[in-house]
């Protein structure tokens, strides 16, 4: 419904402008650097701004406060003695201003860089959302909708990449004249970075808003931000809310849980357990309740011993049993266990598995076969899982089970359901991107295969939940969320046709990580649900949808397959036309030689002529742009797999690409003929096509052509092919290397230095120290760490050295293949960027990383005593939102990783990197919290860790190497040293160890342990 009322005040405000950028503020005019941005906001029929700021570097100064003032009254007025909407040029501009000392009022100092805020009234709270999420998806992660109000929905797009640092008073400046220079440039760092921001935005404001045009009406059709919109039949079901009884209907309020139907499929209950939410405050859940969908009697199940409470896990009903797998129980614990409850006796059971380990997981899907569950899939950590194990109900054993046939990508918050011989599994997250394919797995032959389907198939999106209707495979809900119209979308399995139905609701439904169950002619939808910074906690209510409406589709079905051609209506596979009359874009080529494979039950689906083999293009660096370009346009590269670059000469770059694209160089036998034969990239190419033509006005023909001008070369993806392998990955190591030995006439005894174990660093294969030792492996070297490679799906390869034993701790990892040793490593959703050859990184330390990211520290200033390249300074800043950490470091090379590392995970505003020795470098009295990261002992800077904490005490995280037999006296030692040293400086404090961490076994019958001490103040 458009608003009058928002359109005069647009027009008004926007006229106050005076067309030539001047405002209201006391500058007087818009931020230059930001008009561009305010312009693409304000052509927008739904958005227009109220107020900006581009981002400033400033110096402030405010009247000191005085005792007998009142301490919560904080504006006390003030001036700008500097400020800069750009880059501070000169820092000697700035000095200047505060050297010398001023004979001035007295007045506090503050140098402050704060980045850009603009606040845009929205036509309404639908337009509010769209444009959150924009920002928020360009790092504005702050933005929100600051107010709802009768008249206004205001929207505030911010982000955190702050500084406020004191420097003193007017009389007397703290700070030296070279840390105010240090201050400028990390101003100017900052500055740039919220420039890179702002640029996003306008990108993606440009291409996601249209440019003009009129306000959206009743069709809602607004900026194109809806998720791929489907077509829909005509035909709409309706969802009822369920009137609970019994028991609270807020104890429903959960997503994450699990549900399933008990007795018989019509007149059947619904057990559910678990999730997050419930009533009073959300939090995971163990409880279980039954839910009788025709009544809506909500019985809470009294049990003696159950689970722990959890989320993300699966749970299915074989016979009278209900079993619950994994799960999460909190941030850093994650579940493997397998809990059976009776419905008979209802009581809970824990299960001793035997057979074949199951790794904890979360997010995992699962479907029920006879009395084998069948599950894939899920989550732990940095690990998304490809794997498909069964557990045997009967005989209580996991096996993973080996595969083969077109294998699915490991993925998360999928879903899978069994329907006669075959489990068919949807889409998910696959840790990198969204995820749309449909796959079945044959049962009795162990075979995967992603189908192929008619129609306009479902959009790809996770935490989504299926179902199995008649003949039907249903999907609902899921991320992302559309916006304006939730749908149902339906995969009639015997005509493999995708249909569209739409829902109809009262109210707003988030149909996200909810339950669905089919109960006779009802869908029965419990709990769902999301959490967010802008729009806080959400949860639907419990409700049942009619799905009798859908006999109707079965009249309405499209024509079989052999009538396509003959109607000329469009084959659909993998949502791109293929069928007679071809339509990708522009106008219509040939399509003759596409196959058609016949289905178990005599329907025909489309298939690859060229068989099951994994396709990519090689293409010079020159055009590779221009070539993914086209390829992500036409729906031709494949984002399953990534691109990578030739390992021959480094010159070219390989992009995966989809069946569909196979299919059409099919047809083009005249193009098919160049490609194999690998046209040189030095064949001419009309750079005016490059430059000129616009993407958008490309037929599928010339598209072709571009492709073939560029000279690409259509190659076998070599990499899938070795994923794809059934053999282990040490076993194909060990093969390729004894083939290599016979060929050179090395002797076979050399096969006991070949590695069954490695490491991983980002795209780095390490291998341990104590391989390929011996020198007659050097006469093959750059052919034996090729080949290791190859089998390893590596581009890098290094073998591991022994950290150095002096102060600084350098790495002695030895570069076999590769230019350089710098790596990408992200663990627990942080990103650690460093040169391997030139600093350490312990894989051991993982759980004492994720403890340490456990905790609250928001209102904390921590420091890091023995900072490296952030292995602790950054789970205090990313995960437990420390305040402020001081990180002391006095590696060179570990210094500028750190810098590296926390600009790249955007906390470098609440971070102060102090290079040299601790013992000179560390603040005092200022601390909450002190970490001493370092083996074997940190006891050297122990009074340097005392001298930082505050006057009234703090936490010590003490690491120490300790041999099993003297951990009390060590932990004896620790508080009597501690306790010493804080006397001598006069500190009076209660010292305890509250808790001790066994991090790992650092050599037989040595422990790496963390003594968590605490320092109180007492009275002498």
């Amino acid at each position: 419904m458009a608003d009058a009322g928002f359109d005069r005040r647009k027009a008004s405000t926007l006229s106050s402008l005076g067309g030539a950028g001047n405002d209201k503020s006391p500058k007087g005019t818009i931020d230059a650097p930001i008009i561009s941005l305010l312009e693409a906001i304000n052509r927008h029929p739904d958005y227009f701004t109220t107020s900006s700021c581009s981002g400033r570097i400033s110096v402030f100064s405010h009247p000191t406060a005085s005792p007998a003032e009142d301490a919560k009254k904080k504006a006390r007025g003030g001036t700008w003695l500097f400020l800069s909407h750009d880059p501070v040029a000169d820092a000697e501009e700035v000095v200047s201003l505060l050297f010398p000392p001023r004979d001035r009022t007295e007045c506090d100092l503050v140098l402050r860089f704060e980045p850009l805020i603009v606040a845009v009234e929205c036509r309404d709270v639908e337009s509010a959302q769209r444009l959150v999420s924009i920002a928020i998806s360009c790092g504005f992660r702050e933005s929100g909708i600051t107010s709802v109000g009768v008249k206004r929905v205001i929207v505030a797009i911010r982000c955190s990449i702050r500084m406020e640092v004191p420097l003193g008073r007017s009389s007397k400046v703290v700070v030296t004249e070279d840390y105010v220079r240090y201050l400028v440039s990390v101003a100017n760092e900052k500055m740039e970075a919220n420039r890179k921001r702002t640029d996003g935005l306008l990108e993606a404001l440009m291409r996601s808003l249209p440019c003009g045009g009129e306000a959206k009406g009743e069709s809602g059709c607004a900026s194109g931000l809806d998720n791929g919109a489907t077509a829909v039949d005509d035909l709409s079901l309706f969802i009822t809310p369920l009137k609970i009884v019994g028991e609270p209907f807020e104890k429903l309020f959960l997503w994450a849980h699990s549900a399933c139907v008990v007795n018989d499929e019509c007149h059947g209950k619904i057990l559910l357990f678990g999730g997050f939410g419930g009533m009073g405050r959300h939090a995971r859940r163990n409880d279980s309740y039954f839910l009788d969908p025709s009544s809506g009697t909500l019985e809470a199940i009294a049990v003696g011993r159950s689970p722990s409470p959890r989320m993300g896990h699966i749970a299915s009903v074989v016979g009278e049993n209900m079993f619950v797998i994994g799960g999460r129980e909190d941030p850093t614990t994650i579940l493997n266990d397998v809990w059976v409850f009776s419905v008979a006796n209802r009581t809970w059971t824990l299960v001793n598995c035997k057979g074949d380990y199951f790794p904890p997981r979360h997010r995992h899907a699962a479907a029920v076969v006879g009395s084998k569950i069948f599950v894939f899939g899920g989550v732990n950590g940095g690990s998304t899982y490809a794997s498909l194990f069964v557990f045997d109900t009967v005989n209580l054993l996991w096996k993973e089970l080996s595969t083969s046939g077109t294998l699915p990508c490991g993925r998360h918050s999928h879903s899978m359901i069994a329907f006669e011989s075959r489990i068919f599994m949807f889409g998910g997250h696959s840790g990198e991107m969204v995820l749309g394919d449909l796959y079945s797995f044959d049962i009795q032959n162990h075979i995967w295969k992603r189908l192929k389907t008619f129609g306009i198939s479902s959009y790809a999106r996770f935490s989504h939940s299926m179902f199995i209707y008649r003949h039907y495979l249903g999907i609902i809900g899921g991320c992302p969320v559309k916006q304006r119209l939730q749908e149902l979308s339906l995969l009639d399995l015997q005509l493999h046709c995708w249909r569209h139905v739409a829902l109809c609701s009262a109210g707003k439904d988030l149909l996200v990580r909810a339950t669905v169950n089919v109960i006779g002619n009802d869908l029965v939808v419990v709990g769902g649900g999301a959490s967010c910074y802008a729009f806080g906690t959400k949860f639907s209510v419990t409700m049942k949808i009619s799905l009798l409406p859908l006999c109707r589709l079965d009249n309405t079905i499209a024509p079989p397959v052999d009538e396509h051609f003959g109607n000329h209506n469009n084959l659909v596979v993998d949502g791109n036309d293929i069928g007679h009359g071809l339509r990708l874009a522009g106008a219509p080529i040939a399509f003759q030689n596409t196959e058609l494979e016949p289905m178990e039950d005599g329907h025909a689906i489309a298939v690859p002529p060229s068989g099951s083999s994994s396709w990519a293009i090689k293409v010079g660096k020159r055009h590779a742009k221009l070539v993914k370009d086209i390829l992500k346009k036409f729906g031709w590269l494949d984002l399953v797999r990534k691109a990578y670059s030739n390992k021959d000469d480094g010159m070219f770059i390989c992009f995966p690409v989809t069946e569909t694209f196979c299919d059409l160089l099919h047809d083009f036998e005249d193009i098919i003929a160049e490609f194999s034969n690998g046209l040189s990239i030095g064949d001419s190419v009309d750079i005016s096509v490059e430059q000129s033509t616009s993407l958008d006005e490309l037929t599928d023909v010339t598209a072709l052509n571009i492709l073939k001008q560029c000279g690409v070369v259509k190659l076998v993806d070599n990499v899938v092919a070795i994923k794809n392998s059934k053999k282990t990955p040490a076993a194909a190591l060990k093969e390729e290397v004894e083939v290599l030995l016979r060929q050179r006439g090395l002797p076979e005894e050399y096969v006991d230095q070949i590695p069954t174990r490695w490491e991983r660093l980002g795209d780095i294969v390490v291998l341990p120290a104590t391989s390929f030792t011996d020198p007659s492996w050097d006469t093959i070297g750059e052919e034996l760490w090729s080949r290791i490679a190859q089998v390893l799906g590596c581009r890098r390869l290094a073998r591991q050295g022994f950290v150095a034993s002096t102060g600084t701790r350098d790495s002695k990892l030895k570069m076999l293949l590769g230019d350089n040793g710098w790596v990408d490593h992200r663990e627990n959703g942080i990103l650690y960027s460093f040169d391997a050859t030139r600093c350490m990184f312990s894989w051991g330390n993982l759980s004492e990383k994720l403890r340490m990211a456990s905790l609250d520290c928001q209102d904390e200033v921590v420091v890091d005593l023995f900072a490296g390249i952030g292995y602790f300074t950054l789970p205090f800043l990313v995960r437990a939102k420390a305040k402020l950490v001081y990180a002391c470091e006095w590696n060179p090379h570990a210094v500028e990783a750190l810098r590296r590392n926390i600009q790249n995970n955007s906390v470098s505003d609440r971070c102060i990197i102090l290079e040299g020795d601790n013992r000179i470098c560390a603040p005092e009295g200022l601390a909450d919290r002190v970490c001493l990261g370092l083996l074997p002992s940190s006891e050297g800077s122990w009074a340097t860790a005392i001298k930082a904490l505050r006057k009234d005490g703090g936490v010590l995280h003490v690491h120490g190497n300790v041999k099993d037999l003297e951990e009390t006296s060590w932990i004896e030692h620790v508080t009597t040293s501690i306790d010493a040293i804080a006397r001598s400086e006069g500190l009076y404090w209660d010292v305890r160890v509250e808790h001790v961490e066994r991090v790992k076994w650092y050599a037989p019958h040595i422990r790496h342990l963390v003594a968590d001490v605490t320092c109180r103040h007492t009275q002498r």
